[in-house]
């Protein structure tokens, strides 16, 4: 939550496009972080610049020489923030409005970009050069403010409080997620550089920024030393959809100034016939909306065939269990009542998830987590698809503190359950058995030798899963066949295990050297 000075300042910034004649508050927000899309970007290609005189690296600033806008040419240096916000109010207005605006649409060049797409019809609508320069001004204060709270979530909180000032949305139910929940979920999800990862009601981007963020600390040499995984990375991992432009365009500028050049945000009803994604993703990471009921005749017929219901929460489920591939996993929030409805609609999507797929974990969280929006209670469901079962042991957790006072002013607590959380669920596996198998149907599977091109299973990147999840316990092949003429039970051959143990550890040897480099 913004709290104190930065909160009053935003307060302030809101007052003066108030004075200044604007007062649309989507028209507000629009122009806002225009403003800051054009601060970041000098900010981004600064820090940039930096990076590669450290690693002695090529750069080419977006900035550098003179940059034609249109049938103009200008110096590049006069579109950085840290230049024209010195100029005079009457030549800063005509910087910005002549060459920045159209600079920054048609910065990205790919016109089928999500940038492009959401930037091609931005409109500077500053009526004049006082209002400008004001504008400018307040936001340098903020910016200056955001870097004395050295957060890194200050940024995902400064959109949260501009969005809390947008009348419409308590009534469209566009409420913002925490975003240290956010954190907390990618950090359980464990996300790895060769995820493709969607949220089908991305709002900000919320959740794909946090996960761009967790693989860049944790999965850097693999993003960005290996060419294959930084262009998955820039160009194919990230995708977002929305039925709100303002959204979306936001998101747009959240993914890019995070470092994500071309990520996949589109308008799109996620629940209707225009989203035809199947088997698609590896993770998806979602808060999809739960506010009131839809009309049925809107949504895809096959949802429907799962779940027939209007209830979203429980039609988004369905959703994404049909766009995960078979082993991608799911952490969503769900609204209670998911947990313990007894529609028949309730009782379907549970008993989907239960035994058909591998429910991981229920996280119970406080009502107070999604104040001042709303106190609803809610749960954070972590499941596998699997389409044969798999669900043994659930974990269970009743949190009870997050961090935060539960009121509508969220303050800062010393209860806080979140990090007990993360080091709970990802310690969970201490010795592993692994073995191929090969998948024929439907709960139809019979054990194959643990070579991948034997059964169904890609052995080397279940073996990875564990490397990438910091697994330090003990692996062993998982029973053996009777081979080379030797005499056992079923399933007790003692040289097909001694074969087995030899392949795991060749690739064990492998995952750490690739890691290494």
């Amino acid at each position: 939550m913004i709290t104190g000075e930065l909160k009053n300042r935003i307060d302030s910034l809101w007052d003066i496009f108030a004075a200044g004649g604007l007062t649309n508050p989507l028209e507000v927000i629009e122009q806002i972080t225009y403003l800051m899309f054009i601060h970041d970007l000098d900010e981004v290609d600064n820090k940039k610049a930096k990076e590669s005189v450290m690693l002695g690296l090529p750069f080419q600033s977006i900035f550098s020489g003179d940059v034609k806008v249109g049938e103009r040419t200008i110096d590049g240096a006069q579109l950085k923030w840290s230049v024209f916000r010195d100029f005079a109010a009457d030549r800063m207005y005509t910087v910005v409005q002549e060459y920045v605006f159209p600079f920054i649409k048609d910065l990205h060049g790919d016109k089928n970009s999500a940038y492009s797409k959401y930037m091609g019809d931005a409109i500077f609508k500053l009526p004049t050069p006082l209002l400008l320069s004001k504008v400018v001004d307040s936001l340098d204060a903020i910016y200056a403010n955001m870097n004395e709270i050295q957060s890194t979530d200050v940024r995902g909180d400064v959109y949260e409080y501009l969005l809390m000032k947008i009348a419409q949305a308590g009534r469209n139910g566009q409420f913002r997620t925490p975003r240290h929940i956010i954190r907390m979920m990618v950090e359980l999800m464990n996300p790895s550089a060769d995820e493709v990862i969607c949220d089908p009601a991305c709002g900000t981007s919320g959740f794909l920024v946090a996960a761009g963020e967790y693989l860049k600390e944790r999965r850097k040499e693999e993003i960005f030393y290996n060419k294959q995984k930084k262009d998955h990375y820039m160009n194919h991992m990230f995708y977002g959809y929305d039925m709100d432009r303002t959204m979306l365009r936001i998101g747009a500028m959240n993914m890019m100034t995070h470092g994500i050049e071309n990520p996949c945000i589109e308008y799109r009803d996620s629940l209707s016939d225009q989203n035809t994604d199947k088997e698609k993703y590896s993770l998806v990471l979602a808060n999809p909306p739960f506010k009131g009921s839809l009309d049925a005749e809107s949504v895809a017929g096959d949802l429907l065939k799962v779940c027939k219901t209007k209830k979203t929460e429980l039609l988004f489920l369905t959703l994404f269990l049909r766009i995960l591939k078979i082993g991608g996993r799911c952490a969503c929030i769900v609204p209670d009542g998911v947990l313990f409805g007894s529609s028949t609609a309730h009782k379907a999507i549970r008993k989907e998830i239960v035994e058909n797929q591998r429910l991981e974990a229920v996280i119970s969280m406080p009502s107070g987590v999604f104040k001042p929006y709303a106190g609803v209670s809610t749960a954070i469901l972590i499941f596998t698809k699997t389409e044969h079962g798999g669900t043994d042991q659930v974990w269970f957790y009743d949190m009870e503190a997050d961090g935060y006072s539960l009121d509508d002013k969220r303050t800062p607590v010393a209860e806080n359950d979140i990090p007990d959380i993360i080091r709970s669920l990802k310690g969970r596996i201490h010795f592993a058995h692994v073995r191929n198998l090969q998948y024929n149907g439907f709960r139809d599977f019979q054990e194959a030798a643990h070579l991948s091109a034997d059964g169904s299973m890609d052995m080397y990147e279940i073996m990875k899963a564990l490397y990438d999840i910091g697994f330090d316990g003990i692996v062993r092949p998982d029973h053996g066949r009777a081979i080379w003429g030797e005499v056992s039970m079923p399933g007790y051959g003692l040289y097909d295990r001694a074969l087995g143990a030899c392949y795991l550890n060749g690739l064990w040897e492998a995952i750490v050297k690739q890691n290494q480099k």
